[in-house]
């Protein structure tokens, strides 16, 4: 396991401080506010904490960004215990900051069973995760404005099927595609790889938004509204997943992107949509 990755199971380790609260803490980087898959995955992670039933995985979730938060203060997380029923357990959870909400999530929790099973065919023709550029090859042309953030190691090895979007530039496409995986084996623990997949499905998603438009970061304000994910196949953070994105819509300020996460055997094991603000810098 590597230090970065090491350092991300730390922050997903939330530390109990009373019944149904948890307390986390943001890494150590200069952000001005927390990063959405932080909050995202640290709140999956208080919610399966009150799960009792050890066989009920999470399938769904539904969350709304309200405030930034302040990655210089520790986020406190309340989980009300919504329901507990013979098939389904539901909890919801509220992130809090110096007396403010900053983020809620709602849970779902589901025991398998058998059933009928379909899914949308996964794309072909995608060259494999090995033979693509990681971080550094990617960035390296950006390194000197990047300064320490080039060398910063990263706890998921994100790596571009199509060029990525500040590359893009002026060119428009309705999506993209990137294999992502932790960089480091994790333990067998399934709850874990969907809190991790929670944290990096904010990576890129609400930047396919802009894709169609053809223009970069320097050209918005960007912030995340909502974030939806739905669990269907087991799947491990560990392995190579393709993460398929595409926008949806832009209007009135705010983009909509949905993706589909599939193992590299193919199989649909994660939907993601979400939705941000998109606000056009002015030239005042």
């Amino acid at each position: 396991m590597t230090t970065a990755l090491d350092d991300l199971l730390h922050i997903l380790d939330l530390e109990p401080i009373e019944v149904n609260i948890f307390r986390g803490v943001s890494p150590q980087e200069n952000r001005v506010r927390v990063f959405g898959g932080q909050v995202a995955g640290q709140s999956l992670v208080a919610a399966s904490r009150t799960v009792d039933e050890q066989s009920r995985w999470v399938h769904s979730i539904h969350a709304y960004f309200l405030r930034p938060g302040d990655p210089n203060a520790p986020i406190l997380y309340q989980v009300d215990r919504l329901r507990d029923g013979r098939s389904f357990t539901t909890r919801r959870v509220v992130a809090i900051q110096h007396g403010e909400v900053i983020f809620n999530l709602q849970a779902s929790f589901h025991s398998a069973e058998p059933g009928l099973d379909w899914q949308i065919t996964a794309p072909t023709g995608v060259p494999d995760p090995e033979s693509l550029p990681d971080f550094k090859q990617q960035m390296a042309p950006y390194k000197e404005q990047m300064g320490e953030w080039y060398e910063r190691p990263r706890p998921i090895d994100l790596r571009y099927v199509d060029e990525p979007p500040w590359a893009r530039s002026g060119v428009g496409a309705p999506g993209q595609r990137v294999w992502l995986r932790t960089n480091g084996t994790l333990p067998e623990d399934p709850v874990l790889h969907a809190c991790i997949i929670t944290y990096a499905s904010d990576m890129t998603l609400l930047d396919t938004t802009l894709l169609p438009h053809g223009i970069g970061w320097d050209s918005v304000q960007m912030a995340s509204l909502d974030h939806a994910m739905w669990f269907h196949r087991p799947f491990r953070a560990d392995d190579w997943l393709l993460y398929d994105q595409h926008a949806i819509s832009t209007s009135h300020s705010r983009g909509l992107a949905g993706a589909s996460i599939y193992t590299r055997e193919g199989q649909l094991a994660v939907t993601v949509v979400q939705e941000g603000l998109i606000r056009v810098r002015t030239s005042e």
